[in-house]
């Protein structure tokens, strides 16, 4: 019989850890469990923004979930990807002394470099993959060309790609979604709906190895951009949709494992992006909920999901996450079901 999952061990590919500061140069943080070549952190109890930093851009290299900017620079950010985690500068965004944190880190891992394709001048892009757990972070050239087409390397279909520009300020982030197709887009850095915007993708949809940009500014200018692609794996990592039912017995969504990590966001209609894990504190019903787009503090008080052994359960009617016949997407990671091949699996 064939394994249910390529994946036995979730955390060799994706870990939340959390850690407290002390407001030192040179804080190691270990426990991820693998070098992280993506880092997603935020203060969980101050309004600093979320830091998302990566080895292909560079450790001291930072963009913001909740803001428009392009890259910044600071030596005292993040300072290293380590083999067993990371290393910290004194900045009060990452290492404040007392103050608690959460991060979020991901494996790539096998680097290289091309020319890209399709429409327009090629141009060079860089990249880092792990074609295992269906990650890839892609740094390429626009060419301000419709039909521009760059690789991925995931060798899979990519279901979600998150699109930065790294030059300049004021230029927003974009989002592709399966679920959503790809005529339409969302914006990471605010709560706005989805959008009809052919310039953004071309209304060409991902293949197994490139995805396809158009003329627009925020995917594809004559400059800079980064890109996180994710492949789903069966067992590990789950890019969809659902309807709410405005209950607050709400509407439950099936994963096929136990999820360390989701966000969700409402489709048609504006509103907040929301990011739980499993790590935090703060358990069924009371999962503590962070809001990319914004630099607020861990909401403690909110009713939002339960997390469950095969997957989530909306707990409130709030309008981010469970609204009568509205659309959600979602993007989930987490530890494979008992499959096939016996992997272990309880429920929180």
């Amino acid at each position: 019989m064939p394994n249910y999952t390529t994946i036995n061990k979730s955390s060799d590919n994706f870990n939340t850890k959390l850690y407290t500061g002390n407001g030192t140069t040179n804080h190691a943080i270990t426990g991820v469990g693998f070098q992280p070549d993506f880092n997603w952190t935020k203060a969980r109890t101050d309004t600093d923004a979320h830091t998302l930093t990566d080895a292909v851009r560079g450790a001291t290299k930072y963009i913001m979930s909740s803001s428009s900017d392009g890259n910044n620079t600071n030596a005292e950010f993040l300072k290293s990807f380590d083999s067993d985690g990371f290393t910290l500068g004194n900045n009060a965004r990452l290492n404040y002394n007392n103050y608690t944190y959460a991060s979020w880190n991901w494996k790539a891992g096998t680097t290289g470099s091309g020319t890209t394709g399709g429409s327009g001048s090629a141009q060079s892009y860089s990249y880092s993959v792990n074609t295992t757990s269906g990650f890839s972070i892609v740094k390429y050239t626009g060419n301000a060309t419709a039909g521009h087409t760059i690789p991925h390397h995931l060798g899979a279909v990519p279901k979600m790609i998150l699109f930065k520009q790294l030059t300049g300020a004021n230029v927003d982030w974009r989002v592709y979604h399966e679920a959503l197709g790809n005529t339409h887009r969302l914006c990471l850095n605010d709560t706005s709906a989805s959008n009809n915007d052919d310039s953004a993708f071309n209304d060409t949809s991902p293949t197994s190895s490139v995805f396809t940009v158009g003329g627009s500014s925020s995917t594809n200018p004559s400059a800079d951009m980064i890109a996180y692609c994710f492949a789903e794996k069966t067992g590990y990592s789950k890019f969809g949709s659902y309807t709410g039912n405005g209950n607050a017995d709400g509407t439950f969504i099936y994963t096929g494992f136990k999820p360390a990590f989701v966000i969700v966001k409402i489709a048609e209609h504006a509103g907040n992006w929301q990011l739980f894990d499993n790590k935090r504190v703060g358990y069924n019903q009371d999962n503590h909920v962070l809001r990319p787009n914004l630099n607020n503090a861990e909401c403690t008080s909110c009713v939002e999901i339960d997390i469950l052994s095969n997957g989530f359960k909306l707990r409130n009617t709030d309008g981010d996450g469970n609204t009568v016949n509205n659309k959600y997407l979602y993007m989930a990671f987490g530890q494979s079901l008992v499959g096939s091949n016996n992997v272990p699996c309880t429920a929180r």
